[in-house]
């Protein structure tokens, strides 16, 4: 088997910038948090956008696209429905990882660590924070379940906005919701000239970060 010729020939030569062990943060959200300014200030499309990847009770993995909501000392913040595939996968293994590609910056970020469920306040906060028609979806949507057909989901949409149509707050569905990652490995990866690329990795071990340059 080989590849399509249009795809084996498809090549970008990095060259844009440059990563060294002197120029990154102590610590990987600073460090993250400095890219990320760099890159909406860029205006990069989806800037918070991630692939988030998780593995089922079976040892199979699986990835899909979601979106950044916060970044504290603690970690990475995403909300989602709890009943989800994504929401199985956590609940029997609970460690997942995020992949960010910024190809206007030749940049990626990958973040590895431990999963858990933000407060109830928090999901609260961020869900009454969404336009009403988002907080409408929640409800609607049986994430990741089989539906007969596109109506049935509009007819859905349709009752629950007359449900709460005479309501002043929506209330947060038990099932939606936040998750942390705590990350434990965090890489930062800048592509070079020659595929030479600058790969620098952070490693929790102790309670303490260790920085260290990985050969590309």
């Amino acid at each position: 088997m080989s590849l399509l010729p249009n795809i084996a020939a498809i090549r970008k030569n990095y060259a844009m910038e440059s990563l060294s062990e002197a120029s990154v943060a102590k610590d990987p959200i600073t460090q993250f948090k400095s890219w990320m300014d760099e890159t909406i200030a860029a205006e990069v499309n989806e800037p918070t956008a991630m692939v988030l990847s998780t593995v089922n009770s079976s040892g199979r993995p699986s990835a899909r696209v979601v979106l950044l909501k916060d970044v504290t000392t603690d970690g990475f913040i995403f909300f989602t429905n709890y009943a989800s595939r994504k929401g199985h996968d956590l609940q029997v293994n609970p460690f997942a990882s995020f992949t960010f590609f910024w190809p206007e910056l030749e940049r990626q970020v990958r973040v590895e660590g431990t999963i858990k469920k933000v407060s109830a306040a928090i999901s609260d906060s961020y869900f009454h924070s969404r336009p009403v028609g988002s907080q409408i979806g929640a409800w609607a949507s049986p994430q990741s379940q089989p539906i007969s057909s596109r109506e049935e989901l509009e007819a859905a949409d349709a009752d629950y906005t007359k449900r709460f149509g005479d309501l002043p707050v929506i209330p947060r569905p038990e099932h939606w919701g936040g998750y942390l990652l705590e990350p434990d490995r965090v890489e930062f990866w800048q592509g070079r000239p020659n595929r030479l690329h600058d790969r620098i990795v952070y490693e929790l071990q102790e309670n303490q970060w260790h920085i260290k340059r990985l050969a590309p």
